[in-house]
Order: C-alpha cells, then structure tokens, then sequence
C-alpha cells in the first residue's frame, strides 16, 4: 500500500505531460486562416491583401454595416461556404473542411439552438470582439 502511495504522484505527473489535442481558438483560427488577407486588426490590411483581386471586407465595420447589430449567422455562413462564395468579386476561400470540429448548439436569434462547428461559432464569437 506504501509503495502504490509513492508511485501514485509520478503516475500523475507523467498523466499531465500528456499532449492531448486542443480544439483551437477563435483568435488562433483567425491567426491562422483570416489575418493573412484581413489584417491582425480586422481591417481588410493584411499582407496578401494587395495581391488580392478585391479588397477583403473590413471585418470591424460588420455590426455598423447591420444596424449596430453583429450578424453572426450571416458572418458563420460566409466563412463555413454557405453562401457559395461564386461571386465574380468574391475570392473568400470555404473553410468548411478546416474548421471541421464537433457541433455545439448555437442560436442566431430566432430561438432555435442549431448545431453549429464549435471551431465556426469560435471565430464568430472572435470577430464579434474585432467591432468597433
């Protein structure tokens, strides 16, 4: 009984060295796959923005753009690839297949709790903040 008290905390530690695999962040999702072309702040400004053939869309201006309101429904749409994104204008890429994770329910408004990417409902929670 000793014994197993004593390798009890080596146990636990090695179990906490763990890598177990973390669902990225609304922040790290858009690091990842929005700054390059909307810029760190959000305003259409980044990097590849000028090798673009549209200016990407100022994301900061998305809840004065709806009546003071952020359009979050809308905004997961256009990034999931709901939207087609076909437009001759459009050059938004789909992020379905890269924001693929598990479905938690979201309600866009009108009371009805849809199942929705965590990943998806992360970066528009993210976006949300960007507002000005």
């Amino acid at each position: 009984m000793c014994r197993a008290l004593m390798i009890l905390p080596l146990v636990l530690a090695l179990a906490a060295c763990i890598d177990r695999p973390k669902t990225p962040s609304g922040a790290g999702d858009y690091a990842d796959f929005c700054a390059g072309c909307h810029g760190a702040s959000g305003k259409g400004d980044g990097l590849a923005a000028g090798g673009l053939r549209a200016k990407p869309a100022d994301l900061t201006r998305l809840s004065a753009k709806n009546g003071g309101k952020f359009p979050g429904t809308r905004v997961m749409a256009k990034i999931w690839g709901y939207t087609g994104n076909q437009d001759d204008h459009a050059v938004m890429p789909e992020f379905a297949a890269l924001l693929d994770s598990d479905l938690v329910p979201f309600d866009g408004g009108d009371g009805i709790a849809t199942p929705t990417p965590l990943r998806l409902v992360q970066l528009a929670e993210y976006l949300e903040t960007l507002q000005n």
